[in-house]
């Protein structure tokens, strides 16, 4: 994961971003000049209107212009069983987290009880001589939210030192703006996610700083009812090679911005580069759940024995409905917009918002980023 711009002494220039985008960076073409940032408010408001996203897997030169050097999906054969397709997860999904565990300071992992955050903790505590010191989980919800409930448990079993951050809905109001602020978004189920994150982020620095966590998996193993919706297969693979190309708009936006925004370091063990390749080979029918199954069943299989069953096969609840989050969110709205005309209402350069809750993030991403034009916001701010 990287993006980076390096100017040397004799005016040579190279700009260059990771094939997945887990690291953000923008550029604009300005008075003849090209400007570069990580984030969108670094730039002057005269030049938002100018400002694109700097596109993954590209390095860009004065002279050769922008080039990609590296593609994200590569082909190759389908693995041949559902037997190979397990092992081949398991080893893939090991390696990938010690990779990510190489640190010379104590690691932590994001632990919501779900599946995903899961297995990279239960990898963890298996591999826990890997690292100096003990694994830290951390979790963080409303009091007696499911995701607490859950991840205690997973902590429990697998004998990780474990933090919690309890908040109230006068919490998740009060930081609302920091976190708009922060991810550069206005689209709600981002800044639902976004809160717990925000607020785990930042109890997660005071402990280490470097953390990892199950971005990605939703993505690569079919997990979203509407998959189901698609018939054609080729249909499908489309789908969901679109949804891991557009993770740094979305989730890893998110995560990449209220990580570093406490100076914590994010590592996504499921974008690694050779597990991706992998769920490409894997045959789209495998991955999609059936009609009474389970989503994510050949992952969940490939790691029989990691977690207790219940745990291994807990149903998936979106990060902001399982720490109790979307709840505050639906039970403040009312208080954050109260006009009765709200739907009338615009932000200038924004769409027309969908509920009240939409509209007074709007009001707060119009506040940090005035001035950017309205296909920029339809890009980099909605789903």
């Amino acid at each position: 994961m990287y993006a980076f711009v390096v100017a040397h002494p004799d005016g040579r220039v190279i700009a260059v971003r990771d094939p997945l985008g887990v690291k953000p960076l923008y550029w604009a073409h300005s008075g003849g000049a090209v400007y570069f940032a990580s984030e969108l408010a670094a730039f002057p408001e005269s030049m938002r209107g100018a400002v694109e996203d700097f596109p993954p897997g590209f390095r860009w030169t004065p002279d050769e212009g922008l080039v990609r050097f590296r593609e994200l999906h590569i082909g190759g054969e389908f693995v041949a069983s559902k037997d190979e397709a397990r092992t081949a997860i398991r080893d893939t999904l090991v390696t990938a987290v010690r990779r990510r565990m190489m640190a010379d300071v104590p690691v932590g992992v994001f632990l919501s009880g779900g599946l995903d955050s899961s297995l990279v903790a239960a990898i963890m505590a298996r591999y826990a001589d890997d690292v100096p010191g003990p694994i830290h989980s951390f979790a963080a919800g409303t009091a007696g939210s499911s995701d607490l409930a859950a991840a205690r448990r997973v902590a429990e079993h697998l004998g990780l030192t474990h933090h919690e951050r309890i908040y109230d809905a006068d919490e998740v109001v009060a930081v609302l703006p920091e976190v708009v602020t922060s991810i550069e978004s206005y689209e709600p189920s981002l800044v639902r996610s976004a809160v717990p994150n925000y607020l785990l982020a930042e109890t997660t620095a005071e402990t280490v700083k470097v953390v990892l966590t199950g971005e990605g998996a939703d993505e690569l193993f079919a997990c979203y009812a509407h998959y189901r919706d698609i018939d054609e297969a080729h249909d499908l693979a489309d789908e969901l090679r679109r949804g891991i190309s557009g993770l740094h708009n979305l989730n890893l936006q998110r995560c990449d911005r209220v990580t570093m925004a406490h100076g914590l370091e994010a590592r996504v063990p499921f974008l690694d580069r050779d597990l991706v390749n992998l769920a490409g080979r894997i045959p789209i029918e495998w991955r999609l759940p059936g009609e009474l199954g389970q989503e994510k069943a050949l992952l969940r299989e490939a790691f029989t024995g990691w977690l207790p069953d219940d745990l291994l096969w807990r149903p998936k609840e979106q990060f902001g409905d399982g720490s109790g989050t979307a709840d505050v969110m639906t039970e403040r709205a009312a208080h954050l917009v109260p006009e009765d005309d709200w739907a009338d209402e615009r932000v200038a350069g924004l769409p027309a918002p969908r509920t009240r809750e939409e509209l007074a993030y709007q009001r707060m991403f119009a506040t940090r980023l005035a001035g950017v034009n309205s296909h920029v916001l339809g890009r980099f701010a909605t789903a």
